[in-house]
């Protein structure tokens, strides 16, 4: 068996870190690029979303490296990624392609049904040795998450532009090249020392914009056209309400014992929305809201185009807007989607947010006199 799964953000080194550490052989796309993008563009249906013409064309291109088997995630409710494997299955029999689908649904606290299918893909029922080696991709997953949400929230107050990408760039090579979960948590916990010693201008004025929407976009640095670096960059540092690690823990462990900041969310979502939606729609707007009670300036939704989920979501985002006072950026993405319109809309989003805490402060010191 020789295993693939489609990319999405960094996620590929802690599952092949676990199947490593299981022996299992991983045959890794390539990294998400236009090919790929074309690829899965090519073969899709026009008007599903871009999460699904990407997944496709890290198949096609896995497939044509030697991969046999797929392992994708299941999902539910009213969001089309649920449909995605059942879709993808049927074009890449019509391709001619001969490689079987693995579908992990979230266990929802039902670990024994997960570890049924885990087995399956980890060719091997032996449940010590399965349990040992998912435990450790996850840390590495949560160390590796935890990394990324330290280089987005410090990247702007650098002294030496450039210092903590060269520093982040190494990390992901020497991860590479890593084989299993031992050497990869080595690599990270001396990428955690060492940007500690990077020099910080603490007293820059820097912005804080929180990330919502759908949760691929999110992650994915490919298809959101990076734009944690691309806000760094502009003087905010940057939180993304969405993390792989996060979306684990909270459908394997959090919901089953019933601590979890999913909860909290919801409950600031329920005046607005009291349902599941499907996909993160009502997550959208509880971290809406969440972001701006903990002083965030602004908050950006981004989501792949026709996401039926956070249209749904950004049809309320508008009250949130005029009711919390925070200004709320909308960015859908596609194919077509091109840089430099999308680079151009976050400077004059950034320029806003400026502009509004300037006139807040001067607001504040009139005040005091």
């Amino acid at each position: 068996m020789k295993i693939t799964f489609p990319h999405m953000g960094n996620t590929y080194l802690p599952v092949k870190a676990m199947f490593d550490d299981l022996g299992v052989e991983v045959v890794l796309p390539p990294k998400n690029s236009k090919k790929t993008l074309e690829i899965g563009t090519k073969y899709s249906p026009e008007l599903i979303c871009l999460p699904m013409k990407i997944n496709l064309g890290n198949y096609i291109q896995s497939i044509e490296k030697g991969a046999d088997t797929i392992l994708v995630t299941g999902s539910c409710g009213p969001c089309r990624y649920g449909y995605f494997a059942e879709v993808e299955k049927e074009i890449l029999k019509d391709l001619g392609y001969d490689v079987e689908f693995v579908i992990l649904e979230a266990p929802d606290g039902d670990l024994k049904e997960f570890y049924n299918r885990v087995s399956r893909v980890a060719n091997t029922k032996n449940m010590i040795k399965i349990g040992k080696s998912l435990k450790n991709g996850i840390q590495v997953l949560r160390k590796l998450d935890k990394f990324e949400a330290s280089v987005l929230k410090l990247r702007p107050y650098e002294k030496n532009k450039g210092e903590i990408d060269t520093l982040y760039k190494e990390l992901i090579k020497n991860l590479e090249k890593s084989t299993g979960s031992s050497q990869m948590i080595k690599y990270i916990h001396q990428a955690q020392e060492a940007i500690k010693d990077i020099d910080l201008q603490k007293d820059r004025d820097v912005l804080k914009v929180g990330i919502v929407g759908e949760i691929y976009t999110i992650i994915e640095d490919f298809a959101n056209i990076d734009i944690g670096k691309k806000l760094n960059e502009l003087g905010a540092e940057v939180h993304k309400s969405h993390t792989t690690s996060g979306w684990v823990l909270e459908h394997l462990f959090y919901n089953s014992i019933g601590s979890t900041r999913e909860k909290q969310v919801r409950k600031a979502a329920k005046p607005y929305m009291k349902t599941m939606v499907g996909g993160h729609g009502r997550e959208t707007i509880g971290n809406t809201i969440l972001y701006t009670k903990e002083g965030y300036d602004g908050v950006i939704q981004i989501m792949p185009f026709t996401c039926m989920p956070e249209i749904v979501a950004m049809s309320i985002l508008p009250k949130l807007q005029q009711e919390y006072g925070i200004p709320i950026l909308t960015l859908i993405i596609d194919e077509m989607t091109g840089e430099a319109g999308y680079v151009t809309r976050l400077e004059a989003y950034i320029d806003l947010l400026r502009n509004r805490r300037e006139k807040y402060k001067n607001e504040k010191m009139l005040s005091w006199r």
